[in-house]
């Protein structure tokens, strides 16, 4: 796997790269700054970006920037965005488009070795890793709650770990459930959102992004990758 990661913290960049590359994954690029990551994302066409929102020189949301601007000359480039906080404008901007691998962290989650490769391949291969924290960030923050509400506290701990990336199993481990339960809950999800059995391309994340939009269906969000 070819990665561009772009931090500017040396000390957290060089540890990146070393956690990568023991694990068989070959940074092609290690770069500090949004106009270094934007070359670097045209130049290496990587199968993943890794990156920091704030970058030098204003450190504002240079990184997210670079990233998103790459997604629109190659949709669906997995990018894996690392933050030093939840800030929900960034994370619905990179689900807006609802188009490839997408991940959002924060940077404690880098402390997990295992837990973070697992996610930086989870987002290469077009699926998601959402940091638990930011997923409840933005259903908390969404101005539009009509389809959530209609949803179980139960019902929304799922939707929440699903966003995440994790699988049935992964999550009926997690509650200390049955899979069967776990499929049951998430078949209530779909309908209560209206998103339809014919998307199967990704309905963990139509689920997200109906609510997000406010929809309730999954229509308006074009079916990830």
């Amino acid at each position: 796997m070819r990665i561009v990661l772009a931090e500017d913290l040396h000390l957290l960049r060089e540890g990146l790269i070393h956690m990568l590359t023991v694990r068989g994954m070959e940074v092609v690029a290690a770069v500090e700054t949004g106009e270094e990551l934007r070359r670097a994302l045209r130049e290496e066409a990587p199968d993943v970006a890794i990156v920091d929102v704030r970058l030098p020189p204003t450190f504002t949301d240079e990184g997210l920037q670079a990233a998103l601007a790459a997604r629109r000359e190659t949709p669906g480039l997995p990018v894996l965005v690392l933050s030093q906080h939840v800030e929900q404008l960034y994370a619905r901007e990179l689900l807006a488009d609802g188009v490839g691998g997408v991940g959002y962290l924060l940077k404690d989650r880098v402390l997990n070795g295992d837990q973070f490769v697992e996610a930086v391949h989870r987002v290469a291969q077009g699926g998601t890793a959402m940091d638990p924290d930011v997923i409840a960030k933005l259903l908390a923050g969404s101005p539009h709650q009509e389809p959530f509400a209609r949803l179980t506290p139960r019902e929304r701990e799922v939707l929440a770990l699903m966003a995440e990336g994790r699988s049935n199993a992964a999550i009926a481990q997690r509650l200390f459930l049955s899979e069967g339960a776990i499929s049951k809950y998430t078949t209530a999800i779909f309908q209560k959102l209206g998103i339809g059995a014919s998307e199967d391309g990704n309905r963990r994340v139509l689920a997200v992004l109906a609510y997000l939009h406010g929809t309730g269906s999954g229509g308006t969000p074009a079916a990830p990758r």
